[in-house]
């Protein structure tokens, strides 16, 4: 009866202690979640409550200006608005080219391996580096700081973020698809534009809105190329303000109506980022239940 009943016992107390283990797994997992959201709600509620009392029409009416002279942020919202749609506009092609290539030519190839793994290397490369070698590269050899060595240097932040995502999901599409169109005589170039592409669309457009919030916010590379300007400015070709780069320069200020302005400008840049991630999340779960 003793050496029926072992195996049962041993494995009652493997069954008890991995329960024990999954359950104590399940605890922590929930812990960390609860206090990570804790501390996101903090900072969320420190943003809207120190920036909701700066929000007036000045902010959106008038350009920035000395302390105390009731300025906004209006030049510095226009600002940003052309930069990033500058960096959106020259990247995204070049990364839905390149992520085109890497699914549909290059999936195995070497080159194709090295293409990947130096766009995967540039999307965790931190943004400051992009922008010294902005600096280097166009700054020192244009006349100097300009909108569109700022909209570069977002755009090479772009790049990687819209190639990993276009591979991706082109990558998800079955196989079958493309042969079919093969089959009824679509040379690959058609078969790209008129079946992976319409399949792929929202993946790829939610790529490209999550690279649009992320240089949406993007302080450091705008230092070093567009620099900012106090006045009102849409010339391209000389320094132009921004959001990300005037709160910098407001937060480091002792007075309180310029850090005022500091933190209403972080808010309407959390506001237009959370905005852009909610279309991306609809715009994925449309494409999942098509």
């Amino acid at each position: 009866m003793s050496t029926m009943q072992n195996p049962f016992i041993a494995r009652t107390a493997v069954a008890r202690r991995r329960r024990m283990i999954d359950k104590a797994a399940s605890v922590f997992a929930v812990a960390m979640t609860a206090f990570g959201l804790i501390y996101l709600v903090w900072i969320l509620a420190t943003l809207l409550v120190n920036g909701i009392g700066g929000l007036s029409l000045n902010v959106f009416t008038r350009s920035m200006g000395a302390s105390g002279s009731n300025g906004g942020l209006l030049n510095a919202i226009v600002g940003s608005l052309i930069q990033t749609a500058i960096g959106t506009a020259i990247g995204t092609p070049i990364g839905l080219m390149v992520g085109t290539y890497l699914a549909e030519y290059a999936r195995k190839s070497a080159f194709g391996n090295l293409v990947r793994f130096v766009s995967d290397m540039l999307m965790s490369a931190p943004s400051i580096l992009v922008g010294l070698f902005v600096y280097q590269a166009m700054v020192l050899h244009t006349g100097g700081f300009s909108a569109w060595a700022g909209g570069i240097a977002l755009a090479i932040l772009v790049v990687p973020v819209v190639v990993r995502t276009t591979e991706d999901m082109l990558r998800l599409i079955p196989d079958t698809l493309r042969e079919a169109a093969i089959g009824l005589g679509a040379p690959k170039w058609k078969m790209i534009r008129f079946v992976c592409y319409p399949a792929a669309k929202h993946g790829i457009i939610t790529g490209i809105l999550l690279a649009v919030a992320r240089i949406a916010g993007e302080t450091a590379p705008l230092i070093f190329t567009s620099f900012g300007n106090q006045r009102w400015s849409t010339d391209l070709t000389s320094a132009m303000a921004s959001l990300p780069v005037t709160i910098y320069q407001y937060a480091a200020t002792p007075n309180d109506d310029l850090v005022q302005l500091a933190w209403t400008g972080a808010l309407l840049i959390t506001v237009g980022v959370l905005g852009i991630n909610l279309i991306a999340r609809a715009l994925l779960r449309g494409g999942a239940k098509g």
